[in-house]
């Protein structure tokens, strides 16, 4: 055999070995780096039974059902007080009704005035969302005495009370733009400005608000699936 041949042989074979170790160490490198890459993944995978065990989860579980019991129990005290409807009193119950609650809007109104029964439409909408704020109407014919007292001489006028004093006014439609057809939303967009409704809403308003985009987004894509 000739030596030079087996020499090559042996050159290719050593060769060889080499790159299939080179192989064999970067397939253990990628398996090791795959590795590493899953192991974030599985930390993602919980037991729930060990969550339910869990003292901390059980701790916010009870704060957060504790805030739910107290904010129930608030809104049923504001509840009893009149809150979440808009009502008719009387010149008798004027004083007991806006000195009782921390925020109160009076309606001063006509029974035959177009525009008194235009707020009260917009007024009627708002008192239950805004549970918060008191909504009571008052008919200015049969509360002579308050109406005096307010310098009240314009109708329909929305008086706006805290802790009992009257703080601000809406007279006519004059913070409306002077129209009729103004939206609940302008007023509502005033009295939160004015300080006499709170700026957030309930949570309900941000769901529907966010079902409603939803819809919009579900009917685009029928709507786009069809056209092809």
């Amino acid at each position: 055999m000739d030596p030079d041949a087996v020499k090559s042989t042996l050159s290719n074979l050593a060769f060889g070995n080499v790159i299939a170790a080179a192989a064999r160490d970067l397939q253990k490198e990628m398996v090791a780096k795959d590795k590493a890459q899953a192991a974030p993944a599985s930390h993602d995978e919980v037991d729930l039974d060990e969550l339910l065990d869990d003292p901390e989860l059980e701790k916010l579980h009870a704060e957060r059902i504790a805030a739910l019991k107290k904010e129930a129990e608030k809104r049923e005290v504001l509840k009893r007080q009149g809150h979440g409807e808009y009502r008719e009193i009387t010149e008798g119950d004027f004083l007991g009704e806006v000195t009782v609650s921390e925020k109160v809007i009076c309606h001063f109104y006509h029974h035959e005035f177009y525009r008194c029964k235009i707020m009260d439409k917009h007024l009627k909408a708002l008192a239950p969302i805004y549970v918060g704020t008191k909504f009571v109407k008052l008919d200015a014919e049969n509360a002579p005495f308050f109406v005096a007292k307010l310098a009240i001489q314009t109708l329909p006028c929305v008086i706006l009370f805290k802790k009992g004093i009257a703080v601000d006014r809406l007279v006519g439609f004059q913070d409306l733009g002077s129209k009729d057809d103004f939206s609940t939303r302008a007023l509502e967009n005033i009295l939160k400005m004015k300080g006499i409704i709170d700026e957030k809403k309930d949570d309900d308003d941000d769901d529907e608000e966010s079902e409603s985009k939803n819809r919009r987004v579900r009917s685009s894509t029928a709507q786009d699936s069809d056209s092809d």
